[in-house]
């Protein structure tokens, strides 16, 4: 076991340089973006946001209410998770994902469970929190189609972000038929992987580690749709709820900092665009640089200027750095460290994480 454990934490040694890096860049991408719309001008759009501001941590408090509602739901009997618990649970999580480079990938999802480890096995919290992102994933892929549809359909685009939202739009259709059939269809996703990488010569006794714990994990998912059916609407409509309460989001702080009125279809295809942003740039903690530079362009050619969009992604970073800090002084009032958090992940027996692919923090 100990051995098994020194091994885990070197590999994930490994990658704490990339995270530096990625870090780094996010944070010159940031600077560049923002001297280049002008300091005064975000100042300007931020003032007349103001009070306004707590409207948008309520409605964003929504979000996180919805996803940890859903994640007790997909809990079952004899087993249960209180709503606080989830919620908390969650807030330490992303806080991770937030912060951390690379820990949304490594650490934040699977660290959920291990915040409710005393209110119910790992192994189940783990299960519940990845039939949660099934879901979240299914209704993510959903989303950012009707949002690049819209986009492609409405405006004309720079021939560079065209493409880019092709390929957002082929992928969410490659997506939707795949989640359907984790769900519904007993695809064995897991298991598959594992075949693939023994094809490959990936040694042995690391594909038999993780197997037992793989095949637990799809048990437990397939299995909860053929005992759940009437569930997996509601569940799928608290992830709608997300979705929905983001757009409402957007176009409320659209409403206080733009020049502009805003329209609701200008806040969908900047929500969907966010959620792009947010999958293919997870590693890059708060989406520093990257979110402004893309905000700023769709903005641009949806009719707003670039200041708006880039605006918009810094009071996004506003109310994510809000909810990290509640994360992050709930870690500190639980004791939880970094370090011992790590530690009860690699003693577990499931070395498996909990996240999708395209599960993110918020």
């Amino acid at each position: 076991m100990s051995t098994r454990i020194e091994e885990q934490t070197k590999q994930r040694r490994r990658f704490v340089p990339l995270g530096v890096i990625f870090g780094v860049v996010g944070l010159a991408l940031f600077a560049y973006f923002v001297s280049r719309v002008g300091v005064s001008e975000i100042l300007d759009g931020i003032g007349r946001l103001g009070v306004g501001f707590l409207l948008v941590l309520a409605i964003s408090s929504i979000r996180h209410i919805v996803r940890s509602v859903a994640w007790t739901r997909c809990v079952e009997a004899p087993y249960a998770l209180r709503f606080r618990d989830a919620f908390a649970a969650r807030l330490m999580g992303d806080a991770l994902g937030n912060i951390i480079p690379l820990a949304s990938v490594a650490v934040s999802e699977p660290s959920k469970a291990v915040f409710v480890k005393h209110k119910l096995p790992l192994m189940i919290g783990l299960s519940a929190l990845a039939i949660e992102n099934i879901f979240y994933s299914l209704s993510v892929a959903l989303f950012m189609f009707c949002g690049t549809a819209t986009l492609l359909l409405t405006f004309s685009l720079p021939r560079g972000l065209r493409y880019a939202t092709i390929a957002a739009l082929a992928g969410a259709l490659l997506f939707i038929p795949l989640a359907l059939a984790v769900v519904r269809g007993g695809a064995r996703v897991l298991s598959g992987g594992l075949n693939f990488l023994a094809r490959h010569r990936v040694p042995d006794r690391v594909l038999n580690r993780l197997r037992p714990a793989a095949a637990t994990l799809e048990d437990r998912i397939y299995g909860f749709y053929q005992r759940n059916q009437q569930s997996f609407y509601s569940i799928f409509g608290l992830e709608v709820i997300f979705h929905l309460a983001g757009v409402l989001e957007i176009y409320t702080t659209l409403s206080f900092i733009s020049p502009v009125q805003p329209t609701l279809t200008q806040a969908l295809i900047l929500e969907s665009v966010n959620r792009i942003i947010n999958v293919v740039f997870k590693f890059i903690p708060l989406r520093a640089g990257v979110d402004e530079g893309g905000t700023g362009q769709v903005s641009k050619v949806l009719g707003l200027t670039k200041t708006t969009g880039v605006t918009l992604a810094i009071v996004r970073k506003g109310r994510d750095l809000f909810w990290s800090v509640i994360g992050l002084l709930l870690l500190l009032q639980r004791g939880f460290s970094l370090r011992n958090l790590q530690s009860e992940q690699e003693s577990s027996e499931n070395p498996l994480p909990a996240s999708s692919p395209v599960t993110t923090s918020d």
